[in-house]
């Protein structure tokens, strides 16, 4: 079989995100080579992590071929929930007076629900009540945040930081084993199990098949609305996850968290490669999208340079990796 010719300009359409991510490295190593260290390396990795997890799931809804903006918020009230639940006896301000101290697969499981509930109720008004996914997921973000500054406020904290989280839940987030922190490994993990799903499952192929072409996709006996039931409750249950692993990361929880989360975790899989109409993304370019902008946010904080730049710098890369990304689709049609 002949190989086909090496072509310079398919070499920077296939490898631009990687390329982008190298020369922005490079450039910040430039200014302060400091930040090429094991440390740097370890508390990007470790920023990543969950916002990997958000990415995932979102990545999951995109390839359906459909939206989801409420993810930042179910983060946001997993957090809450997640950190009400892994609090110590002995804490003095603890959200359930009274209550002893639970195993920690508890409030790992109750994040989890909580992400499945609300996820089942996106898909429900989704793929039955046919509410344009974009209004359907942005009424979710509002009726999550409710139920999380409600529940956040409830007597008595009235809306206090939580904290006081029990050592085994805290170790989720910020311990480590062999000196890889267990939050990556988590995240590795996860995405392993993700690309197995996508690539190597019988629903990994009905979802790209139901993100390329819905109405086809039914026609071939595929049910389009169990379909996206499934993938709006993975989703869901990510997001859950992340919740619970950013307030065991942070050792604390408001309703605030997870603010813009699904903001960075859309830009994340389009700068990665998914495609805004459905049926393409790919794991390996979700965590190179995640990590481009968790460089950027990392670096440009690192070397001092104001916080409204990473804004122009990620918007910027954005629009960059949508143009090359639709003239690379567009050369092979």
């Amino acid at each position: 079989m002949q190989k086909k010719p090496f072509k310079p300009k398919d070499f920077m359409m296939n490898y631009a995100l990687y390329l982008i991510m190298l020369l922005i490295v490079i450039i910040i190593a430039c200014i302060s080579p400091k930040f090429i260290s094991l440390r740097v390396i370890r508390d990007i990795l470790t920023q990543s992590s969950t916002k990997m997890l958000v990415a995932l799931g979102c990545m999951f809804i995109i390839v359906s071929g459909s939206a989801d903006l409420s993810g930042g918020r179910v983060v946001g009230l997993a957090a809450v929930v997640s950190g009400s639940l892994a609090q110590q006896a002995a804490y003095a301000n603890k959200f359930w007076p009274g209550m002893g101290e639970l195993p920690v697969i508890v409030p790992i499981l109750a994040s989890i629900l909580v992400g499945l509930l609300v996820g089942a109720c996106n898909g429900y008004a989704v793929a039955k009540l046919k509410v344009p996914a974009f209004l359907a997921t942005l009424g979710m973000q509002m009726i999550a945040y409710g139920v999380n500054c409600l529940y956040f406020n409830k007597a008595p904290n009235n809306s206090q930081p939580l904290g006081g989280y029990k050592e085994s839940f805290g170790n989720l987030g910020t311990g480590s084993i062999a000196g890889i922190p267990i939050l990556v490994m988590i995240a590795l993990a996860l995405c392993a199990v993700v690309w197995i799903i996508q690539t190597r499952t019988c629903l990994g192929r009905e979802i790209f098949a139901v993100g390329g072409n819905p109405n086809a996709a039914r026609v071939s006996g595929i049910n389009v609305f169990k379909i996206l039931m499934i993938t709006y409750m993975i989703a869901g249950a990510l997001y859950g996850f992340a919740g619970c692993l950013e307030a065991a990361r942070t050792g604390s929880a408001t309703s605030s968290y997870g603010l813009s989360y699904e903001l960075d975790a859309i830009a994340s899989c389009i700068v990665g490669g998914c495609s805004a109409s459905g049926g393409i993304g790919s794991v390996p370019g979700v965590i190179a999208g995640v990590l481009i902008f968790n460089v950027i946010n990392y670096g440009l904080t690192f070397i001092g340079l104001s916080s409204y730049w990473q804004f122009v710098v990620k918007g910027l890369i954005i629009i960059i990796a949508v143009a090359i990304d639709v003239r690379k689709y567009a050369s092979k049609n």
